[in-house]
């Protein structure tokens, strides 16, 4: 009970542990390490072992698919887990067992099995993070640290980008998975340095503290999801957000590779990083900034730049002008990352269903995201690049539309604060 008083106290006046945050901040640069090591190179990896095209697709789609299906549920159950540590440490051995699996043997059940391990922890580990972030240092702290921890988890991506590209050259691809699945054990050291009783249960899912608070939570699941217009609308337009933007650099990459094949890997890795440095060196800053002058500015400049975006695809020509391009990306995809989640959980602020939320939230962007490559392909094919660029273009320029009428401001008031103050003294 001690314990639990000084902690209250703490949180109360915005303090938290250092250690367990720092070990969270870790944790978020190692299990970015681990997913990165898994994703990208996998298509390339299988082809080198002699699938077809058809079989590769089929094989990244199952993993997409459970992903999609768990997402929403996966939401559920972390709000009502209370071994988050032990959850997720069970998430993280999944990817690694998966990563194993995948490096010792590719024949079309192996591949199915570690798909289905990936892509079945992958749901978990998102909101897993949030909530324990909020949980250890509370709603007045979670932009901050939120957007830390997204720093933290560029950093990581940028780190393994280069990890795997020394890896492939000297060992070949199939130590990529070797590597993703060693660098599950600092990820899980960062685990166990986080002190389980800091993680605040109610606090963790959106809820207060105040124990018989909690437990008297009877709103529905779907009644928070589906009965909040603003969460509705910012679904919509996350999801056609998505849309547009998860076909425009693969396709890229496809248009270049197309005149120049040896140079179209380089091109993309470049790509990535710039895009990955942009988000690690902002992503602190930009949940600063939506604390001061709200989340709506910087959702709108963060949408509207995406339109801007696939428009210059079709006019700028050259690899330096157009890995500049990248800056842009990073600073949309730093926006979307870091303020829709901040919303989410202004909006579910005293629900009990954050990561449900949450959870909703990943779904929809994994569906436009499915759909996005699909509908740039089928620009591609029946008309060509140019085409599809601006096709995608005319879809961002919907969801900045949609975002300008639906989505207000929520960042708290200085009396929801107050309240909040009550609530936690309680």
């Amino acid at each position: 009970m001690g314990t639990e008083i000084t902690l209250a106290v703490l949180r109360k006046q915005g303090c938290r542990s250092r250690r367990s945050v720092h070990a969270l901040e870790w944790l978020n640069f190692f299990l970015a390490d681990v997913q990165t090591g898994l994703g990208p190179f996998l298509a390339a990896y299988l082809a080198a072992s002699g699938w077809s095209p058809g079989r590769v697709g089929l094989a990244l789609s199952l993993g997409g698919i459970v992903t999609v299906v768990l997402q929403t549920p996966a939401g559920g159950v972390v709000d009502a887990v209370r071994r988050k540590r032990a959850t997720l440490a069970i998430g993280v051995g999944a990817l690694a067992t998966g990563a194993l699996v995948l490096a010792t043997n590719t024949s079309v059940v192996s591949v199915c099995l570690a798909q289905l391990l990936i892509g079945g922890a992958a749901p978990f580990l998102a909101p897993m993070l949030a909530a324990m972030t909020l949980g250890i240092v509370g709603p007045r702290c979670f932009d901050r640290q939120f957007g830390r921890n997204q720093g933290f988890n560029a950093a990581g991506n940028v780190f393994t980008a280069l990890l795997v590209a020394i890896v492939s050259r000297f060992y070949g691809n199939r130590a990529i998975f070797i590597a993703a699945a060693l660098l599950a054990v600092p990820t899980l050291l960062s685990i166990a340095a986080i002190e389980g009783e800091e993680i605040d249960y109610g606090l963790a899912r959106g809820a207060t503290s105040n124990k018989a608070q909690t437990d008297s939570i009877q709103i529905s699941r779907f009644d928070v999801v589906f009965s909040d217009r603003v969460l509705l609308a910012l679904f919509v337009c996350s999801c056609l957000f998505h849309l547009a933007n998860a076909a425009m650099l693969p396709q890229l990459g496809e248009m270049l590779s197309q005149h120049n094949v040896k140079s179209a890997a380089p091109f993309m890795s470049a790509c990535v990083i710039v895009t990955q440095v942009v988000i690690m060196l902002s992503a602190a800053w930009l949940a600063r900034l939506a604390s001061s002058i709200g989340r709506r500015p910087l959702l709108l400049l963060g949408f509207g730049i995406l339109p801007i975006r696939s428009i210059l695809y079709t006019v700028v020509a050259g690899a330096v002008p157009l890995i500049a391009i990248q800056i842009l990306d990073g600073v949309a995809n730093a926006i979307f990352g870091v303020v829709t989640m901040l919303v989410v959980a202004d909006r579910t602020r005293g629900t009990g269903r954050f990561n449900l939320a949450q959870g909703a939230l990943a779904t929809v962007v994994g569906i436009g995201a499915a759909l996005s490559t699909t509908i740039g392909g089928a620009l591609i094919q029946h008309f060509n690049y140019r085409a599809s660029f601006l096709g995608l273009a005319a879809i961002a320029f919907l969801a900045f539309v949609l975002l300008w009428l639906s989505v207000p401001e929520t960042l708290p008031t200085a009396s929801d604060t107050f309240s909040e103050k009550n609530a936690l003294a309680l």
